[in-house]
């Protein structure tokens, strides 16, 4: 049995990032994916938007490490030349019913530090955005997209350059807690292999609780639930109108279908949210007619014949239909010893958006809690 230091169980941007951070510490780091390349799931199938950080509930993490994951990221990307845009985001009221959830977002920013949003009059958001129609908006300046890909790259041969080692097509199938440190059998078939590590990361993602489950001594009651909350994007068949990301005040349900325009200027709409009993990234068609509707709120220049299906992203969510944007209980659960008692195992569940803005943050929080726990041993 080879003996390893620290193994981190998955390679999407959030993993590579806890590696990033674990092995520029001077800590030994094994990356398993389970996947034959990294950041195929989550990682590859959403937005590529860097929030701003207004959405989230006072004294989350979420809205923690999104404010800090942001100015990590732009300075970051900055530096390694990685592809970015600080594009910004309309954040519009559709009709007067819709003026105090602006506000609402104002007091979300503000208890996250976030004072660089501006009020805009109907007119001031046209004059941005002349195919948007609204009755009021604000404007976040500090709300961007980047490469995914890139960063994720950029990330793994940080990683790299510090000694980490990526092992692809090697999925954890079991662990074990014991006196000596935490035995993990990864791999497929004969080509499996059983590793005797001191600290392991839980960061698979939309597999993390499978993972803590197949760890013998994990408690069962530490493990929540997982909820496949699937996402729909359809791309816009011509020309994108839009200069900046839009996004409606309402983004519940079918309502969520928003702006994003990726760094090649094609304009997408979504994600929208439905729900699945297992990871099965089909396309809904039928979903179509709701999208049109929801986007015409705000886009009512949107022809028949515009929206062409795009792709499908699934978010590892805690809480099932009914729960809230806002509701502290879909936070990120980033747990140490404390809370299941296993020496040396973190596990993150629940990583959906802002993870991607959070990344070098969480790498960082997932990094001193692990030297934290090797300190207290």
């Amino acid at each position: 049995m080879d003996r390893i230091d620290c193994a981190v169980i998955g390679a999407g941007v959030v993993g590579l990032a806890i590696a990033r951070a674990l092995a520029a510490a001077g800590r030994e780091v094994l990356i398993l994916e389970a996947e034959n390349a990294i950041g195929t799931q989550t990682s590859a199938r959403n937005s590529e938007v860097i929030h701003a950080g207004i959405s989230y509930a006072p004294g989350s993490l979420k809205g923690r490490l999104c404010v800090a994951g942001k100015a990590a990221m732009y300075a970051y990307c900055e530096e390694r030349g990685i592809g970015h845009r600080r594009i910004g985001k309309l954040v519009v009221a559709t009709q007067e019913s819709d003026l105090p959830d602006l506000e609402k977002y104002l007091a979300l920013a503000a208890a996250q530090g976030v004072t660089d949003l501006q009020r805009l009059s109907a007119a001031e958001a046209r004059a941005m955005e002349p195919a948007v129609a609204c009755v009021g908006a604000l404007f976040s300046p500090s709300t961007g997209i980047v490469d995914s890909h890139g960063l994720m790259l950029a990330y793994l041969g940080d990683a790299e350059r510090h000694g980490a080692v990526l092992a692809p097509r090697s999925p954890v199938t079991h662990g074990e807690a014991t006196a000596d440190g935490i035995v993990l059998r990864a791999g497929r078939g004969d080509g499996a292999t059983e590793l005797l590590c001191t600290t392991v990361v839980n960061a698979a993602g939309l597999g993390a609780q499978r993972v803590a489950r197949a760890i013998a001594g994990m408690p069962a009651a530490q493990v929540p639930p997982l909820y496949y909350a699937v996402g729909h994007y359809f791309t816009l068949a011509r020309s994108s109108p839009f200069k900046h990301l839009v996004y409606p005040t309402n983004r519940e349900g079918d309502l969520r279908a928003h702006v994003t325009v990726d760094l090649g200027g094609q304009c997408k709409f979504g994600p929208d949210l439905s729900w699945r009993e297992s990871m099965d990234y089909q396309f809904d068609a039928s979903r179509e007619a709701a999208f049109y509707q929801a986007v015409r709120r705000y886009y009512p220049g949107l022809r028949e014949g515009d929206l062409q299906p795009g792709y499908t992203g699934i978010r590892p969510r805690l809480q099932g239909p009914g729960s809230s944007l806002q509701d502290g209980a879909n936070d990120f659960v980033i747990q140490g010893t404390a809370q299941h008692g296993i020496a040396g195992l973190v596990n993150l569940f629940g990583i959906e958006s802002p993870g991607l803005t959070s990344s070098l943050a969480l790498g960082n929080y997932v990094a001193a809690l692990v030297a934290r726990q090797g300190a207290a041993a």
